[in-house]
């Protein structure tokens, strides 16, 4: 599976728990797409967020942000990991 990592950009308003709670809902959706979200970082202060996933493509990375809260990335970037 492809390692992929999103970018969420000028979230007005982002708090620790908005970004929490929406983590939780994606990892509630994620099977249904074949997706694992594996970890996210986010800048309160600017209001960006970046999620890192394995999935089998980027539209069903998508679809589980899609369905899970609607808080679909401005990017979405496949990436390797190193060493």
């Amino acid at each position: 599976m492809a390692l992929y990592m999103d970018i969420h950009k000028r979230l007005d308003g982002l708090t620790t728990e908005a970004v929490t709670g929406a983590h939780q809902k994606d990892l509630e959706v994620q099977q249904k797409y074949g997706v694992k979200y594996l970890k996210y970082w986010f800048n309160e202060a600017d209001g960006t967020v970046f999620c890192l996933c394995e999935a089998p493509s980027k539209e069903a990375a998508e679809a589980v942000h899609r369905e899970a809260h609607g808080l679909v990335a401005d990017e979405i970037i496949e990436i390797k990991e190193g060493v």
